[in-house]
């Protein structure tokens, strides 16, 4: 049932921006996406990516066509987004004007060509797909289904973060290392449904719990409890300075 219904939400996604952009040619003129038929969901991904992005349209399709997981969580992706946002115009706006839904979809991408091994071509995409949507995400950091990336400007994932499902961040947010850990989780894990306000800063291993609230401009560098708010950023002194790059004095 389920794959049913991912594939029927395909293909209504698919109709649907097919009609917006014959119907709307001067709008399909700005954005740089030919009007025609889309053979599928890879098709129209590679189509949007390659206007926005300035990528290959084929090389998006090919990752596309060889993961249907990675379709049915771009698919997801695209109608948590329409869902969650108050913006008129359903999935298809969605898809079409929303430039954290494709700044979430080119990391999919460099996300799967990562876990095979591809580390190079992963590497490349993140860099010009993330100039273009104003993004940093490692190839290597893990998100879950149902992402909102709400405007996507400034948004900074480190290698190791763990973003868990249905979980949405505003811009300008931060998920960093406090550059005192070169372990294997050295970046923030954020639980299930939590929410992270505009500007927020959440440094090191630290897990936001599920459901958890980070308002703007926080700053976290402790564990956030589920189900509980935090706000603040007031800086205070707490020792010596451990971080510096300057070379060894003689």
């Amino acid at each position: 049932m389920k794959a049913q219904n991912d594939e029927d939400s395909a293909m209504t996604l698919i109709a649907d921006t097919e009609a917006l952009l014959h119907d709307n040619p001067e709008v399909a003129a700005i954005l740089g996406i030919e009007p025609r038929r889309f053979v599928d969901f890879p098709d129209l991904a590679g189509a949007v990516l390659a206007a926005f992005g300035g990528v290959s349209a084929e090389m998006v399709q090919r990752v596309y066509e060889a993961s249907p997981a990675l379709v049915d969580l771009s698919i997801r992706d695209v109608a948590e987004t329409a869902r969650r946002n108050f913006e008129p115009g359903g999935a298809v706006a969605t898809l079409l004007f929303a430039r954290g839904v494709h700044a979430v979809m080119a990391h999919r991408i460099a996300h799967h060509l990562w876990q095979e091994g591809d580390h190079t071509r992963a590497l490349a995409i993140k860099s010009r797909l993330g100039r273009a949507f104003s993004t940093d995400i490692h190839p290597a950091a893990r998100i879950g289904a149902g992402f909102w990336l709400d405007h996507g400007l400034g948004f900074v994932a480190g290698e190791t973060c763990v973003i868990g499902q249905d979980v949405s961040i505003w811009h300008n947010v931060t998920l960093g290392s406090t550059l005192c850990d070169s372990g294997p989780q050295r970046h923030p894990i954020i639980g299930d449904g939590a929410v992270i306000g505009a500007g927020a800063t959440i440094l090191g291993n630290v897990t936001v719990g599920a459901g958890a609230n980070v308002a703007a401009g926080a700053v976290v560098v402790t564990d956030v409890a589920p189900g509980t708010v935090v706000v603040g950023a007031k800086a205070r002194q707490v020792g010596t300075a451990k971080v510096s790059f300057r070379e060894p004095q003689e």
